[in-house]
């Protein structure tokens, strides 16, 4: 049996990662994967700076 992969590509219909509110639109799906990865990446630059701040706070704060 081959991988799971080749079986979507096959029958793209049968793969849940194609299905957006319930209905099938592997165009869509793929345009929400591409958002939630550039959403993830922005929260993560923001969580680095959040870091940066208090860790700068923290430093002055102990500096005193």
């Amino acid at each position: 049996m081959g991988e799971w992969s080749d079986y979507f590509e096959d029958f793209p219909e049968e793969n849940p990662a194609n299905y957006v509110n319930g209905r099938f639109d592997p165009a869509g799906a793929k345009a929400l994967q591409q958002q939630n990865g550039k959403v993830a990446e922005e929260q993560a630059n923001l969580n680095r700076e959040i870091a940066e701040i208090v860790r700068k706070a923290r430093m002055s704060k102990t500096a005193k």
